[in-house]
């Protein structure tokens, strides 16, 4: 046995008890004819004592020691004269006897503590010492547990985990794939899964009324903060459902998550807030509730008084951030430069101050006249001190520069807490969106979205008006999980690849297997899939959710540590009867 205890686990009522712990050597302290050094495991740190009075011989090994060696060591548990309020372990030590040197360490390419000297690219390349440092271990720790309380109140809900193929048939529909070469089949490629929808349909098919899986899902894009290309679904799916069962079915997943994990007992519904109104006041379909600020549209209130940018911009809104008229002028050209970046596109910024003294300062003063400003910031209910910032342009883009501009001022006003949760259900997704460049519909969610009932005959004659029996949890602004009904009828389904452009042939080749098990009988189903990675992150309150998986990729889509992806052998490529040909940079 290489130890009696863990490091995290020895308190005072253990003093005067023999043990034996064993770890990493945390730090090193020399005082004297003392050495203290702090063990460290996964559960915490207890300080060892080493004295040169009573073990000379032992006291000169541990100041051999460096960063990093594992060790065994066996001694008594002692109450600390100087005691430390920062680690549970904090008022006992041990009075070290034996010391074994388990394996050296070289020293570590940064320090293995919370407060890091190690940049992004250098802790991915030794991911395994990262994972060493107590905060990212603890997110681990912590996608544990909600991986662990998820299946415990699915399996109380009486919800079957089934494990699905993780090499499939490839499909062109949402973003690309990761195509697997088949050796046995020369010449074809497996994909992996952008997520496991066919096969969750197929079991509501098969009977299996109420399917989860933690699964594996794989896709080919551009990563940003909160994507990788392999990443983690709580992905469920139930029969006999309507869109209201699963909302409170995984509304309480939710606040049992929140319950269980953060000690927060959220006892109201959630909210819910159609995808229009989403966009009409937030400009997002995530929109982050924890602050108001809702857009104020100003198009006809702002018209015909011969300001150009108004007048010949499709969309005028704004918003209006309270106490904030003592905004100076380089703070204000801040936000100016600020939305016109590239990546937000505005093309300028208006603003209009409200004095203390009940009097308007504006960028616009000579087209508005006070009583023009006044009727504007009334628009808002804005008072002395408040501060209106209005965008002006095409509406789509208009609403998205003054979202981002709503979030920026939101936290700078202190009003995104990431301790403050607000969930709500945005509903009423629209079936299709249209792209200009190819000239065709395609489907917001995926080709399996079922319409609303009431929305079927608009199917031909108003496609783009038709609303998706879709449904998005949103907490802080953050897309946590989505779903929605499925198609279970085949004439619909049909009707639903015609209008996406598919021919009979494309859909036989692509779903006929889908198609043909709805002809033995498919009961009505939906589901949901909520991000677990997103999830984790949430609740560990972090930007990323590189730091909530354990081997992540870079932004460049790359595995530093093992460096993949990489070239391989000819002989494996002549096996995969693969040529590879030369791409001009």
């Amino acid at each position: 046995m290489y130890r009696t205890n863990h490091c995290g686990e020895l308190r005072l009522q253990d003093a005067g008890k023999k043990v034996t712990l064993a770890g990493w050597v945390q730090k090193i302290r020399r005082m004297g004819g003392m050495t203290f050094i702090d063990l460290r495991d996964r559960y915490g740190i207890t300080q060892l004592v080493f004295n040169q009075d009573i073990h000379a011989e032992l006291c000169d090994q541990a100041n051999e020691l460096g960063r990093e060696f594992v060790v065994q060591v066996t001694g008594t548990v002692s109450e600390r004269s100087n005691k430390n309020k920062h680690i549970p372990t904090g008022d006992i030590e041990i009075l070290v006897d034996d010391l074994v040197i388990l394996n050296e360490s070289v020293t570590p390419p940064f320090t293995i503590e919370e407060n890091t000297d190690g940049g992004d690219d250098l802790r991915m390349k030794y991911r395994y010492l990262d994972l060493r440092r107590p905060n990212v271990k603890n997110n681990l720790v912590l996608r544990h547990k909600i991986t662990f309380e998820t299946r415990s109140y699915l399996n109380k809900q009486q919800f079957l985990e089934v494990e699905t193929p993780i090499l499939i048939g490839s499909t062109p529909e949402g973003a690309r794939d990761f195509v697997v070469p088949s050796r046995m089949n020369p010449g074809q490629f497996y994909a992996l899964p952008q997520s496991p929808q066919l096969f969750k349909q197929l079991l509501m098919v098969s009977g299996f009324d109420r399917y989860f899986q933690i699964a594996k899902c794989f896709r080919d894009e551009d990563l940003r903060a909160d994507r990788q290309p392999e990443f983690t679904q709580i992905d469920c799916e139930m029969s006999f459902v309507e869109q209201e069962d699963i909302l409170q079915m995984f509304e309480g997943l939710t606040k049992h998550l929140f319950k269980t994990i953060k000690n927060i007992d959220i006892q109201y519904d959630f909210p819910k807030m159609t995808y229009a109104d989403a966009m009409k006041y937030y400009g997002s379909d995530k929109p982050d509730i924890r602050f108001d600020m809702k857009f104020v549209e100003l198009k006809e209130a702002v018209s015909g008084n011969d300001f150009v940018v108004f007048d010949s911009s499709e969309y005028v809104g704004g918003i209006c951030a309270k106490a904030c008229a003592s905004y100076t002028r380089k703070q204000i050209d801040e936000l100016t430069d600020f939305v016109k970046r590239p990546q937000i596109g505005a093309k300028g910024l208006v603003y209009i101050r409200c004095e203390d003294d009940g009097s308007f300062k504006s960028s616009v003063d000579k087209f508005y006249s006070q009583d023009d400003l006044r009727r504007i910031t009334k628009l808002f209910n804005a008072q002395a001190g408040d501060l209106i910032l209005i965008l002006a342009g095409d509406k789509g883009d208009t609403q998205k520069a003054l979202s981002e501009l709503r979030l920026l001022m939101g936290s700078r006003l202190g009003l995104r807490k990431t301790n403050d949760y607000k969930p709500l259900w945005v509903t009423d997704f629209p079936l299709f969106e249209w792209d200009e460049e190819t000239q065709r519909y395609y489907a917001m969610h995926h080709p399996f979205t079922s319409p609303k009932k009431e929305d079927i005959p608009m199917l031909d004659k108003s496609t783009g008006d038709v609303r998706a029996n879709a449904y998005d949890l949103v907490i802080n602004g953050v897309e946590l999980g989505g779903g929605s009904i499925r198609i279970h009828d085949s004439n619909l389904q049909n009707k639903m690849f015609e209008l996406l452009g598919f021919t009979k042939e494309q859909a036989e080749k692509q779903f006929g297997f889908l198609m043909k098990a709805f002809q033995y009988g498919a009961p009505p189903h939906g589901g949901i899939a909520f991000g677990l990675d997103r999830l984790v992150s949430l609740f560990a309150e972090l930007d990323s959710i590189r730091d909530c998986i354990a081997f992540p990729k870079n932004n460049a889509g790359r595995d530093v540590m093992i460096n993949a992806p990489s070239a391989i052998d000819e002989m494996q490529l002549e096996e995969l009867s693969i040529k590879l040909i030369e791409t001009k940079s």
